[in-house]
């Protein structure tokens, strides 16, 4: 007669339940960051394209180069790196206004799309909180757009430097660029540029935040009406600018106070930041205007997070 088995060796092994993965408390602001990039193709686009646009201008501007090189060589030491630095600076200003442009018209559609064609209501559905979604789209133009613009800046100055000794080479001249021109300093200044000028500019984009949670449509012109009615009503009653000048500092203002200003002559063929010494961070933290407008950015967003938790879609 067979002995029966142990009965506990019969019993299928009961599964156990798996113990959830521990999920990194960023890692939803870091995906949420991620389909900002996936789905806003300008961000990154538009660089692109602008740095292309200003590349191909400088080719074309190369015919002629060892000309105008020898007739710069006979400047003094200041001249010389003015007159050679002027496409390097003009790659610069382009790349930074067309950032600066891209951020805005994101903010204003940042929140609005989504509730325009309705996938709010999928975004809410997930386990990722108004405030991580409202940062992530924040983080945007305050953080990633600067860094990616000073990435193609670079990229394009080595393409331009490249360029410009090709083209000089044939001459004797290839060097002059490399020797002339402190690169390293200049990408030190430009770094420092764009994150003064991003914490000056931050109250514009929580504004445009804001604005983008809170109006049905027209988001530009609610973003924008506002602030000027108040220019013409102040011009209108007082025959004063003030508030127009103080709205322009806000855009413009950060090279005002993140460096130290130089007055040259008028007409004077000079760089406008030529020395690390005229970066002046002390000046900049200690300005009360960056900290009025940090916390008006910290209120708008604050705000805009309420609205987004309160609003469905259009």
């Amino acid at each position: 007669m067979n002995t029966p088995s142990n009965a506990r060796s019969e019993i299928p092994n009961e599964s156990k339940p798996a113990a959830p993965a521990a999920t990194s408390p960023t890692r939803p602001f870091y995906w949420s960051v991620r389909r900002e990039l996936w789905e806003n193709r300008s961000i990154y686009m538009a660089p692109l394209i602008a740095a292309g646009v200003v590349l191909f201008g400088f080719a074309i501007s190369a015919i002629g180069m060892p000309d105008r090189r020898r007739a710069t060589l006979l400047l003094d030491p200041v001249q010389q790196r003015a007159r050679i630095e002027i496409p390097y600076d003009v790659v610069a200003m382009m790349l930074m206004l067309t950032a600066f442009l891209v951020g805005v018209f994101y903010c204003l559609d940042a929140l609005h799309g989504e509730r325009r064609d309705r996938s709010i209501l999928f975004w809410k559905s997930l386990p990722v909180s108004d405030l991580t979604t409202v940062l992530a789209k924040a983080i945007i133009p305050l953080v990633v757009l600067p860094l990616l613009t000073f990435a193609i800046i670079e990229a394009t100055h080595f393409t331009t430097m490249l360029i410009s000794t090709a083209v000089l080479l044939p001459s004797g001249l290839g060097s002059t660029t490399w020797t002339i021109l402190p690169f390293f300093q200049m990408s030190v200044i430009l770094i420092y540029g764009l994150v003064t000028m991003a914490l000056w500019q931050a109250p514009l984009f929580g504004w445009l935040l804001l604005v983008s949670g809170w109006a049905r449509r027209a988001t530009f012109l609610w973003a924008v009406l506002p602030w000027l009615a108040v220019c013409a009503v102040e011009k209108i009653a007082f025959n004063t600018s003030y508030f127009a000048f103080m709205l322009g500092h806000r855009v413009t203002g950060s090279f005002e106070e993140a460096f130290v200003v130089v007055k040259y002559p008028h007409g004077a063929v000079v760089s406008m930041v030529d020395r690390l010494t005229q970066l002046d961070p002390v000046k900049f933290l200690s300005s009360p205007g960056l900290w009025i407008g940090l916390a008006f950015a910290a209120a708008f967003l604050t705000a805009a997070v309420r609205l987004r938790r309160y609003r469905g879609s259009l």
